[in-house]
């Protein structure tokens, strides 16, 4: 028998710029009949009562699909390790769910299955697929907010690099596994 998962936060990163969909806020973009933030909203909210979206812009469409909104401190887009940052500094739990706006094939199983190995390891897990870390599927302790800003202090811009910098568990997923699906490009929009 598993034990019952701990309470947690979730963190959805809204806050690009949007430059593969031309400037368009992918968190908004229609897919299904919906905007991408939707669908993985619909994942999130049954596993938290602390959901937060980083988002930039148009925060009065993301109202709707978060408790919390945060923006980045810096001007100018500077990525999603601000996000991250900033979405740390007000999560309510331990433990932070975090998952990028544009990947609405996710589902509660990988979800608990990263918290599961977040929480038994006692650091952070990201999903590896293929050999690569996947940063936006990943599951942080709170307590790495201070690793995260010394490393944006020291220039660092990689959200993956700063999130190495201490254990990671890896979740390892296949090459082909949907779930892991970014809609990064107008190409996914014909599905």
């Amino acid at each position: 028998m598993t034990s019952p998962l701990p309470a947690s936060s979730a963190l959805i990163l809204a806050g690009g710029r949007g430059r593969r969909m031309g400037g368009r806020d992918k968190g908004l973009i229609n897919w299904q009949g919906e905007p991408l933030v939707a669908h993985v909203h619909r994942v999130l909210r049954p596993l938290t009562d602390n959901l937060v979206i980083s988002c930039n812009r148009n925060q009065d469409a993301y109202r709707a699909y978060a408790d919390q909104l945060v923006g980045d401190v810096e001007a100018g887009f500077p990525g999603p390790l601000a996000g991250v940052i900033a979405g740390l500094k007000v999560a309510r739990h331990e433990w932070v769910i975090l998952l990028a706006c544009d990947a609405p094939l996710v589902d509660q199983g990988l979800v608990e299955d990263l918290l599961r190995l977040a929480v038994t390891c006692d650091s952070a897990a990201m999903v590896r697929q293929g050999g690569y870390w996947q940063p936006m599927f990943s599951v942080l302790p709170r307590r790495l907010l201070p690793v995260l800003e010394q490393a944006w202090a020291a220039g660092e811009r990689s959200l993956q690099k700063a999130l190495l910098r201490e254990s990671v568990q890896g979740l390892e997923c296949a090459d082909d596994d949907r779930r892991l699906s970014n809609f990064n490009s107008p190409q996914f929009w014909q599905d």
